[in-house]
């Protein structure tokens, strides 16, 4: 009897990995149907990751949406499947463990029946309680392995994780080819691995198209072993995504598998709503570029879904970085050799900050940390001058245990500055908070929730929250919705007040001419710029000579998750603001100077 291969339609993260927004509940409803009569799916993944935070972006509950969502597809026998980030639970930072506790009996009580639970540095400590708290809560707990490509990510790498996580008790392993860049025979080698050593274990395969390595990878998956993979369907297949279910439906039955046949016409029914869905509104954040698989991510390990804000970040920065060679005698680059420097810098800086898998959020740190560097090399700085926080804690361990070793200069540079390394559980250094969240919910009069889903809702994702209960994320996202469809290139308006244009780059040139000392506050991520001084002043900015000491907060920039706090690195008093109260930005841009 030939070997039974069974699909996931991974439709969360078909427009995670295109965009910044998901189907509102209606639409989601409005397609399960559709996703069903293709008869072809054991799963669909119906929610995780940033599903929850931008559904209350744009003022939606997402607890009501899961619901909904999910309802349809467990009553037809499909599983419904959710992406969940270990110590980060469905946010960019660490969680408390009974905030992450509450998830799974939340989600499971909302439809949700399998956990893939993930630590961006195959950390077992963070993968535990995950196990653990998935299996409490009755659900089926997948453990995937963040998969990347390097001297130190081999099969037995992979397998002492692997080893772990099954002593931890969980049911599934799957293989998270983030960014497509696992070699085929190297993920065929480890499936076999992984089945011949624990036979009852089932094996999933997600792999994105970026490079192009995913349709062989899938071949030698299943021809070792695997049991799932992922796909998913036009017009969001290919490019940046997953391989199409009708590319892939046709390859493994070729090769002897026995797999589900495909209801076409069904199959053109999601195609056509999928595309109704971005033409109604979510199509405006989806960039042309990620429709385009690239062999040059190949090289860098960076994940496909990175490529937009990548391309955002180097034209931000494109022509103050031109104009600091320039005045340093040096030949000015085009975008494509400052794209293609990018990818040498990446490769440079990831084996110095140990290797870790190029996954969120720690593929985020490391090419900013790579374009930052370009950008003080241009100045004629040196490396590392200029890495924020987060990825000191990334560095430091705070996260996890990194895979590889920091190379001699990082661990000077953080003996200078006087930082210690963690070697602590993680978990430990975030204590729980559900009591607080509960008593601030009871304060303002607001409901638990059914199954305390409001109260997880509040305790994950805390400014979103008040933001969606205040109306506040739906006039937001209207306004922001409003400007996309007039015009590609946004103009930000702040409390009905147009903001004067400014040439940063001649500004970001002027001051590092006049001021070679000069130190960048730099964009943790695109959103706009809130100043925590009193504005004052023709284009609303803040005071200059302003002192902060390192760790005072500067200002904040309001991401579409959230507010991202920026934070002096150094001593220092404001030199010169480049971006006004209200302004822009986008993530690696100069905010300002300190001197």
């Amino acid at each position: 009897m030939s070997k039974q291969i069974k699909f996931c339609l991974v439709y969360r993260d078909m427009w995670q990995s295109s965009g910044k927004y998901q189907p509102r509940v209606d639409q989601l409803i409005r397609v399960a149907p559709a996703i069903i009569d293709m008869g072809c799916f054991a799963r669909v993944e119906t929610n995780g990751g940033a599903f929850e935070q931008v559904n209350l972006l744009y003022g939606e509950n997402p607890n009501k949406a899961v619901r909904a969502w999910t309802k349809p597809l467990r009553e037809a026998g499909i599983q419904c499947q959710m992406l969940e980030r270990a110590l980060n639970g469905l946010r960019m930072d660490p969680v408390p463990a009974d905030v992450r506790r509450l998830m799974f009996k939340v989600k499971k009580a909302q439809g949700v029946d399998i956990a893939r639970s993930f630590c961006g540095l195959n950390d077992p400590r963070n993968l535990e309680n995950s196990v653990k708290f998935a299996k409490e809560a009755g659900m089926i707990s997948q453990v995937a392995l963040s998969i990347t490509h390097s001297d130190i990510h081999t099969v037995e790498y992979y397998m002492s994780v692997v080893d772990k996580v099954v002593e931890f008790g969980c049911d599934e392993i799957a293989l998270k080819d983030m960014a497509g860049v696992g070699r085929p025979a190297t993920l065929g080698r480890l499936v076999k691995c992984i089945k011949e050593k624990y036979p009852h274990i089932l094996v999933q395969y997600h792999g994105h198209t970026g490079p192009g390595f995913s349709v062989a990878s899938m071949m030698e998956v299943c021809k070792a072993g695997c049991d799932i993979v992922d796909v998913a369907v036009e017009p969001l297949s290919w490019g940046m995504v997953h391989p199409d279910v009708i590319t892939i439906q046709a390859m493994l039955k070729d090769a002897g598998f026995d797999v589900p046949e495909i209801n076409m016409n069904a199959y053109m029914e999601v195609r056509r709503l999928t595309q109704e869905f971005m033409d109604d509104f979510l199509g405006y954040w989806i960039d042309a570029k990620n429709r385009i698989s690239t062999s040059l991510l190949v090289g860098c390990g960076l994940p496909g879904g990175m490529m937009g804000s990548m391309m955002a970040d180097l034209k931000g920065v494109h022509k103050a970085i031109n104009m600091s060679l320039k005045s340093n005698g040096q030949k000015e680059l085009s975008e494509d050799e400052l794209l293609v420097k990018l990818f040498d810098e990446v490769a440079y800086v990831w084996p110095k900050v140990g290797n870790p898998p190029l996954v969120t959020p720690f593929s985020q740190y490391v090419k900013n940390i790579a374009l930052m560097n370009i950008m003080q090399m241009a100045q004629g700085k040196e490396r590392f001058s200029n890495m924020d926080p987060k990825q000191w804690d990334m560095i430091l361990g705070k996260a996890g245990t990194l895979p590889g070793n920091l190379a001699p200069e990082i661990l000077a540079l953080a003996k200078e500055k006087g930082y210690e390394f963690s070697t602590t559980n993680p978990q430990d250094n975030y204590p729980d908070e559900l009591p607080k969240y509960r008593k601030l919910m009871e304060e303002q009069g607001w409901e638990l929730g059914e199954d305390d889903e409001e109260l997880f809702e509040y305790a994950m994702h805390p400014r979103q929250y008040v933001d969606y209960k205040s109306g506040a994320a739906k006039k937001n996202f209207e306004r922001d919705l409003e400007a996309k469809k007039q015009s590609s290139d946004i103009k930000v308006i702040v409390k009905e007040i147009k903001l004067p244009e400014v040439n940063r780059a001649e500004l970001i040139a002027a001051v590092q001419a006049k001021n070679p000392e000069a130190k960048p506050v730099i964009a943790p991520s695109d959103g706009i710029v809130l100043w925590e001084v009193p504005v004052t002043g023709q284009g609303m900015n803040p005071p200059m000579g302003t002192a902060y000491k390192e760790g005072d907060l500067i200002c904040f920039v309001e991401a579409y998750y959230g507010q991202d706090e920026v934070k002096a690195l150094y001593n220092g008093k404001l030199l010169q603001a480049v971006v006004a109260q209200g302004e822009k930005v986008r993530k690696g841009d100069v905010i300002a100077f300190i001197n």
